[in-house]
């Protein structure tokens, strides 16, 4: 399939309702509202295919963004191509779970999210601290520098209640996620996330959020999920 064809049936598969809640979490025209599930049948037959993906990232439509997401091939892309795709990801859909998600596949994942992290913008952060999560959530126990990580939950502890908006929901989830997924500092991350309390955030509704690492890893704990790992980070 050409671009073209899987313009096309995307555009088949969208469906009004999908789209109105991908706008109300944040994206913008253009787009189609295809459901990710409805995705998979045209990604089994084209595979990994990376010039697809990046003509169809090129776009701008937020459905062949993610699409190209689902068809990338990490292994070739560099440090420039990510730039390149977290330069295009304007709200935390693209960010998180396509460009965040696609790095978290490849060699390069933490030298790039180090940066993203250290770079004071508030989706490479977000994008940042979301590749660590997949990384954890994936990635075996001894592939991690213990101390590097223990490190990284000192930052949160420090920084987290004046991060940028999207970067808290990031930065929390990454405390759940060494909760759950690491081990090694299981308790270190209960500690942290008890220090910390709940982060509130602005959801740009009037009344605020909270976000509650704790409470989600108290209760990954009681259902008996620490050292859960996915066999997959990309769907």
């Amino acid at each position: 399939m050409n671009a073209e064809q899987v313009m096309q049936e995307l555009e088949a598969l969208g469906k009004e309702r999908t789209q109105k809640i991908y706008l109300s979490n944040g994206a913008r025209e253009p787009l189609f509202g295809v459901a990710t599930g409805a995705m998979k049948p045209m990604a089994k037959v084209i595979k990994r295919n990376q010039p697809l993906a990046e003509e169809l990232y090129g776009t701008g439509n937020y459905d062949a963004m993610y699409f190209a997401g689902v068809i990338a091939d990490p292994e070739v892309m560099t440090a420039e191509d990510f730039e390149r795709w977290i330069d295009g990801a304007y709200f935390y859909m693209l960010s998180d779970f396509v460009v965040a998600v696609t790095l978290a596949e490849t060699k390069i994942a933490q030298e790039v999210a180090d940066a993203w992290i250290a770079s004071g913008d508030e989706l490479r952060m977000s994008a940042g601290w979301s590749c660590y999560c997949w990384l954890l959530g994936n990635r075996k126990d001894h592939e991690f520098d213990k101390d590097k990580i223990a490190g990284m939950l000192d930052t949160v502890a420090k920084t987290i209640h004046a991060a940028p908006e999207r970067a808290k929901y990031s930065m929390s989830n990454f405390i759940y996620t060494v909760g759950v997924s690491y081990v090694p500092l299981h308790e270190q991350a209960l500690a942290t996330a008890e220090a910390i309390g709940q982060v509130e955030v602005n959801k740009g509704k009037g009344k605020p959020g909270f976000l509650n690492a704790l409470g989600n890893i108290r209760k990954a704990v009681d259902k008996g999920q620490v050292g859960f790992k996915r066999k997959y980070v990309r769907c």
